[in-house]
Parts: structure tokens; C-alpha cells; sequence
């Protein structure tokens, strides 16, 4: 089973403008709202591409209940631990093609809370399951969680990181299969710029010795870098219109379960991981397996010298 975990879920508001101007009465084109969270939007393009998991975390409140019943609605399995304050509220605004996005403030998890998640995790994730640790960490909590998450479960489990900051640091280990950063959290990680792509290389596989088999390193526009136990290999950006970058990241790492659940090889992985990623970027929405597999034919991996 595939476990997508959501310390930090939110409400998305998503609002378009074609002027927005600070300071006065704006009036949206276009407004919606979804379900948001890193570990949600892995489990909405799995289950876009046939493929089951479950979402886990905390929900509360109005905003929670809202989140749950999408989640429900989109026939998801989901066992979120119920907390007494609201879950955040995020906006998403689109001013002509110019994105900004402000995040909400997280609601408190309690301690008891915390340890029945903790159980939660310990008596659900099984040998040979695929475990998504992505997102941020309410302030609540403490930026050890993904290590403790990462101790609870068997040795087997295939971890997929998507973090940054103090929780990155604190979870790497020799038990991650796959650490996504990008390469303004490689930068952040390391304190150091990164300008070359030799640069981004030799900070990878710096990444990859303190435990990860494998690091993919997202790039936007520019492609992204995958390293794996002996082989360095990059893959460009399709070609395409970008919509919205929101969820791009997370679709990323949805396409490189999609490869691992279909044994397809580590290049096909990491091909439709690129596909998957860019479909959604091209769309208002998240990616579609048909979209996904139609971008493959335009995407070049290039095996690069290791360093």
C-alpha cells in the first residue's frame, strides 16, 4: 500500500485576477477551492492514475471537514488522527500569469494527538509499503517527526522525502529511497549557492551520503537532475505552456511511484516522473495519466559523467 502523509493540510483558495492592485477593491475572475498539502496532491494524481493509496495526518474544523469530504469524494482512503483547531487556509492568487501564494497559519496538535498518530503510523505501515513524508511541519510540532515517523516503520518500506529545512535535515537517513529537494532547498540545505550544474551535482551526491539512495533534484524550467547509487542522469522540461506551477513538485513524486508500482526501469521512472510533473504545470489542474504519457516522447534523459 502507498501511505501519503499530511502533517499540514490546507484549504486552498485559489483566486485569478487580471489586475490586482494592492491597497484597493479587487474583484477575482475566478475563485475555487480544493484540498491542499503536498502528500494530498501525491494521492489525487496516484488515484488519477489508477493507482490506490491512502492519505494520513491531522484534520480539524470546518476547514477539515472540508478537506475530508473532497478527499472522500475523490475515493481516496484516508485515516487523518481529528484535532480541535481549524486546519489552515492557503491563497493561491493569480495576478495575469504572476503566482503568490500566502500561507495560513497551522493549527496546534496536541501531545496526545501526536502519540495517537505516532501509533497510528507504527500499527498501519507494513514490509514492502511505500511511505510519502512531504510537506511542511505545524509549528506545534517538532521538526524530528519525520525521523520518528522513519523509526517507527519496517526496514523494507520505500521512504519518499519531500521536505526542507530543519525536518530534511533531521530525517535523512540510510532508509529514504528518494529525497526530492529543489534547488533553492539544496541551497538552503547546504547554506551555499549553487550556479553550475557541476555545483548542484557535487551537492547531491553530498546529499546522498548522509543515507538516500537516490536524490532527484528539481530544476522548474530547467529540468532536474536524478542521482542515483552509480549513475548521474538529467532530463529536460517538456515543451509546453506553463498554467500553474502549484502541485508540480508533488506530481514529480506521484510519477516515480506510478514507475516503481509498474517496475518500469529506474530511466522510464524518472522519465514519467518528469512527464507527470509537466503535465501538470501545463494544466489548471493536476495531471492526468493520458497527459503524463503523452509528454514522455518529448523528454531526453542524458547520462552525465559522475563526479
Amino acid at each position: 500500500m502507498i501511505y501519503t502523509i499530511n502533517l499540514n493540510p490546507a484549504l486552498d483558495h485559489y483566486l485569478s485576477f487580471n489586475n490586482f492592485n494592492e491597497g484597493m477593491l479587487n474583484n477575482p475572475i475566478e475563485d475555487y477551492k480544493l484540498p491542499g498539502g503536498k502528500g494530498i496532491n501525491v494521492s489525487k494524481v496516484l488515484k488519477n492514475y489508477g493507482i490506490s493509496s491512502c492519505c494520513m495526518g491531522f484534520l480539524g474544523g470546518f476547514t477539515g471537514t472540508f478537506i475530508e469530504n473532497k478527499i472522500e469524494e475523490y475515493g481516496i482512503t484516508q485515516k487523518f488522527i481529528k484535532i480541535l483547531e481549524d486546519s489552515r487556509i492557503n491563497i493561491k492568487l493569480n495576478n495575469n500569469g504572476i503566482e503568490t501564494e500566502i500561507s495560513g497559519i497551522s493549527p496546534k496538535i496536541s501531545l496526545e494527538n501526536y502519540n495517537e498518530f505516532l501509533n497510528l503510523i507504527k500499527t498501519t505501515i507494513k514490509e514492502n509499503d511505500i511511505l510519502v513524508l512531504s510537506g511542511s511541519v505545524p509549528s506545534s510540532l517538532s521538526n524530528k517527526i519525520y525521523k520518528e515517523i522513519i523509526q517507527l516503520v519496517p526496514e523494507n518500506v520505500q521512504i519518499i522525502l519531500d521536505t526542507r529545512g530543519e525536518s530534511l535535515k533531521e530525517a535523512i537517513s540510510k532508509k529514504i529511497f528518494l529525497v526530492k529537494p529543489n534547488k533553492v532547498e539544496l541551497e538552503e540545505f547546504f547554506q551555499e549557492q549553487f550556479i553550475s550544474t557541476k555545483d548542484l551535482i557535487r551537492a547531491g551526491k553530498k546529499l546522498q551520503k548522509l543515507g538516500p539512495k537516490n536524490v532527484l533534484i528539481s530544476l522548474g524550467k530547467d529540468g532536474s537532475i536524478l542521482i542515483t547509487e552509480n549513475e548521474i542522469y538529467y532530463g529536460n522540461v517538456p515543451k509546453g505552456n506553463l498554467i500553474s506551477s502549484v502541485g508540480a513538485g508533488d506530481s514529480m513524486v506521484a510519477g516515480f511511484i506510478y514507475g516503481l508500482t509498474k517496475n518500469l526501469s529506474i530511466l522510464d521512472t524518472y522519465k514519467f516522473s518528469i512527464a507527470s510533473g509537466s503535465a501538470t504545470a501545463f494544466s489548471k489542474g493536476l495531471s492526468t495519466l493520458d497527459f503524463a504519457t503523452t509528454l514522455t516522447s518529448d523528454i531526453t534523459i542524458t547520462k552525465l559523467e559522475v563526479i
